[in-house]
């Protein structure tokens, strides 16, 4: 079945364009961000570093086992939401006559793009997301091999080495699981074209606050910059 398109319209370009440069620089300030004032991404890969040298000289390891396979589980639950998602989003498309005439009584949706058109940034973003949380689920999971290569004896001259590429798999399975979730961020940012141009330009710009202030100004941000007691 072929689905009418309608035009773009320069305001709708406008917020497109917008939405993608928020969420491209968006995630670039936040994994390169001024040394001055790092984000809490940056802050909790240093926690990430001292957990597997902790780790080397922790005995039992049955809670580093119990975390890693919690992050696992974190993963594998938003993969799958997002698979759900774009299953929605699809269907939704291939039924758009519908939603249209349900969109047509919102005041700011009576012109420009159909449905059709206004869910497939919402399904581009949602299927980056997918695929960043598969890929953090098996770094993870790499991770939790090399943690178990890290040798029993602290003395061991490989115990540090195993335990320090445990961390960085674990750094890197968690910028990917953060990438997913700020495609998320910027996904429901762009359910608001349903509402026109405007509704997804206000929907960037409030995606774009939430993440940024979460990353450089929330509570959460000064208690991990409380290292010492």
């Amino acid at each position: 079945m072929t689905l009418p398109l309608g035009p773009l319209t320069p305001l709708d370009a406008t917020a497109l364009l917008a939405l993608g440069l928020a969420w491209t620089l968006s995630g670039w300030l936040i994994e390169t961000p001024p040394r001055a004032r790092p984000s809490v991404s940056l802050l909790m890969q240093d926690y990430r570093r001292d957990w597997m040298r902790t780790f080397v000289t922790r005995q039992p390891r049955i809670f580093d086992a119990q975390l890693i396979d919690s992050l696992r589980q974190g993963t594998a639950f938003f993969a799958s939401a997002c698979l759900i998602a774009i299953g929605g989003g699809v269907a939704l498309i291939g039924n758009a006559a519908a939603v249209q005439r349900l969109a047509d009584d919102l005041p700011l949706a009576a012109s420009g793009p159909d449905v059709a058109l206004k869910m497939l940034p919402v399904i581009l973003l949602l299927a980056n997301a997918l695929l960043k949380f598969v890929w953090a689920h098996r770094l993870f999971g790499y991770c939790s091999i090399l943690m178990a290569a890290v040798p029993n004896d602290p003395a061991d001259p490989i115990a540090f080495h195993r335990a320090g590429q445990a961390a960085e798999i674990n750094i890197t399975a968690a910028k990917s699981f953060n990438r997913g979730l700020r495609s998320i961020y910027f996904a429901l940012a762009a359910l608001g074209w349903l509402l026109g141009a405007w509704g997804l330009l206000i929907g960037t710009a409030l995606s774009t606050a939430v993440l940024l202030r979460r990353e450089f100004a929330s509570r959460s941000r000064q208690i991990i910059l409380s290292r010492e007691p």
